[in-house]
Order: C-alpha cells, then sequence, then structure tokens
C-alpha cells in the first residue's frame, strides 16, 4: 500500500528540488545546497527507515550533527586551507575582521524584540557571520529545534554574498573612496611566527572565551597542519577528503531535518528575514569602520576592505577586488582584503563563543 502524501510533504519535495537547481543550474554554494536538497528529499520520504532510530540519517545526526563533529571536522578543513601572513603583516585588518561581527549582536536584539526566546535569537543572530558552521555549531547547542531553517539559510546568503555586498558597498562609499591604493609592502612573517600564531590564539582565546574553544582549536590545528611543513598528508586530508566527507554529511542530515511539521512555519520565514538583515548590518559595520580608518590614516585604507570582515571565506575577499577594479582596473587590494577576511573568518568563531557564552550564563 502507498503511503499517503500530504501538501506540505509536497512542498517540501518542491523545496528540495529548488535547492537542486540552484545548486546545479546556478551554481550556488553546490557543495552544500546540492546535499541538502537530496537530504530535504529523503527525510520527507513518508516511513523511510532512513528517518527511524538505527537509519542512515538517524545516525548521521545523532553522531555527527548532536555532537557538533561535523562542523568541527570542517573547521579543520578551513584552517587548512587559509593563510594569516596577510593578517600577521597588517594586524590593523583585526579591527576590520571585529566590525564585520557587530551585525550579529545587533540581530540578537532585534530577534528578542520580534518574540524570539534567548537562545533562539543568538542562534540566529549568528546567520550575519555567513558562516554555515559555526552557524550550526551555536544552533546545535543553543536552538536545536531551529537547525534546519538556520543552516539552509546560512548557506543560501553564503551563496548569494556576490548579489548582496555589491549594492551596499557602493551606496556606503564614495567612488573616489572605491578607488584608494593600498600600496601592498607586507611586513615580512617569519615562519615561526606563522607557527607560533595558532598555538597562542587556541590557548589566548580558550582561556579567555571557553566556549570559543572547540570552533577556534579546530581551525588553528588545521592551519598548524598546513604551516608545520612536516605533515603534508594530514593537510591535504584535511583541506579535501575531510571537509569534504563532513559537508557531505552534514548536507544530508540537515536537509533531512527540514521536514514539513517543523520547517512549514511562519518563524522560517522571520529567520530567513532576520539572516539577511545580519548579513546586511556586518557588511555596513565592516565598510563603516573601514571608512573610519580611511579617515584616520589620511586615505590609505580602502574602505571596500571592511566589507571582507564577515566570515564567507575566500568568496567576500575575492568580491572586494572585483568592486575596487570596476573603479580601476589596476588597483590590486586583495591581499589586503583577504587579511581583512582571515581575520572576519576568526571573529565570526570568537563571536559565536561569546553569544554561548552569555547565552548559557543568562539561562544557566
Amino acid at each position: 500500500m502507498i503511503p499517503a502524501i500530504g501538501p506540505g510533504t509536497l512542498l517540501m519535495f518542491a523545496v528540495g528540488g529548488l535547492l537542486i537547481y540552484l545548486a546545479i543550474g546556478r551554481k550556488y554554494e553546490p557543495t552544500l545546497l546540492l546535499p541538502i536538497g537530496f537530504g530535504v528529499l529523503l527525510g520527507n520520504l513518508p516511513d523511510s527507515p532512513l528517518n527511524e532510530p538505527g537509519g542512515m540519517l538517524h545516525f548521521l545526526n545523532e553522531y555527527g550533527i548532536q555532537t557538533e563533529l561535523f562542523p568541527l571536522f570542517i573547521f579543520i578543513g578551513i584552517g587548512a586551507m587559509m593563510d594569516f601572513r596577510p593578517l600577521l603583516s597588517q594586524p590593523v585588518l583585526a579591527l576590520l575582521g571585529a566590525a564585520g561581527q557587530l551585525g550579529i549582536f545587533a540581530t540578537l536584539l532585534l530577534a528578542t524584540l520580534v518574540g524570539f526566546p534567548l537562545n533562539q535569537a543568538a542562534s540566529i543572530a549568528v546567520i550575519g557571520a555567513i558562516d554555515g558552521p559555526t552557524s550550526i555549531y551555536v544552533s546545535s547547542i543553543l536552538a536545536p529545534e531551529l537547525l534546519a531553517p538556520i543552516a539552509v539559510t546560512a548557506y543560501s546568503y553564503m551563496s548569494l554574498v556576490p548579489i548582496i555586498q555589491p549594492p551596499i558597498m557602493r551606496l556606503l562609499t564614495t567612488r573616489a573612496e572605491r578607488r584608494i591604493r593600498m600600496a601592498y609592502a607586507p611586513r615580512p612573517v617569519s615562519r615561526g611566527a606563522v607557527i607560533a600564531f595558532p598555538i597562542v590564539v587556541t590557548v589566548v582565546i580558550g582561556v579567555l572565551v571557553p566556549q570559543s574553544a572547540p570552533l577556534v582549536a579546530t581551525l588553528m590545528l588545521g592551519s598548524l597542519l598546513k604551516e608545520s611543513g612536516v605533515v603534508q598528508q594530514l593537510s591535504r586530508s584535511a583541506s579535501n577528503e575531510l571537509i569534504n566527507l563532513s559537508t557531505l554529511f552534514l548536507g544530508l542530515t540537515v536537509g533531512s531535518l527540514m521536514q514539513a511539521e517543523t520547517f512549514l512555519q511562519a518563524s522560517t520565514l522571520l529567520i530567513l528575514l532576520l539572516g539577511l538583515v545580519a548579513f546586511a548590518l556586518d557588511t555596513v559595520a565592516g565598510v563603516c569602520f573601514g571608512k573610519v580608518l580611511a579617515l584616520v590614516t589620511r586615505g590609505r585604507i580602502n574602505p571596500l576592505v571592511g566589507a571582507a570582515g564577515i566570515s564567507a571565506f575566500p568568496m567576500s575577499g575575492r568580491l572586494v577586488q572585483r568592486v575596487a577594479q570596476d573603479e580601476d582596473f589596476t588597483n590590486h587590494v586583495l591581499m589586503h582584503a583577504m587579511g581583512a577576511n582571515t581575520a572576519g573568518q576568526l571573529g565570526s568563531v570568537i563571536a559565536g563563543g561569546v553569544l554561548l557564552t552569555l547565552v548559557m550564563g543568562m539561562l544557566g
């Protein structure tokens, strides 16, 4: 006997199909949206043993999402792909990475004002970092019931960075500001400094913000694997096999949690809207602080670089270069933007830990 399929299930099949189309047809974050879209289909199959205790998707959720392993594995891979030299040679760019997180805390206040409890508001606010693994990590701890819509929103906006950020960047800057040239004469960074950086950051942040320790430690472990130069095989595995398998399983599992009875609610649309507000405010804060630095340094910093202070690495850094070259093709700000982008990646995991500390302290 064929099980009955209700309109909600049919709508979720359509949502899964849309995500698959965006991944294949539009090439929007295909690495994540494709398995998420297919996971939506699997999660809404009626009476499927995949979703029952002991089934594959139930097993992946229990041991990969609820234990936060998949996001942490992904952070090891991200760390193995990052180069912190542009940031270490220009420490002032760390300020832009910090400014790029201000929208998170503004959205936290906004989400509480519209009726979300503090734990859910904090999980929604982290979407503004445009960092899928951090959003999943924080929401799996604070608001697991919102994990699916938050994850989909975070990764959807990651794919829309080239569409959302440029209008904001152009609106807040003048043509003269976008044409500012930044001489790239980086301070030499020794091999010892590059190796010491992940160790020092792990210890300092782990002591000051303990809730950030899992996120920071895994990101820094990946960086240490890469920069040590003695475990190339581990570094390659982290930046290829580990991150790819974790992303695949994470996408399938998150998609399977998008079931009709829990996903098709008014709160889902509100999460999408608040996530967009958080993303826009982070970009606004980064660009505005870039304008302040441009003023203080008498035109030696291009305000566009502030837009790279979010965590969408390396997409946002490359986008800043593109917008700058739209005004002047010979203007090269890529290395500065990458410095701000790596600072934003680090800033997002610290911001996630700060939110966890604040919320768990207030609720506990």
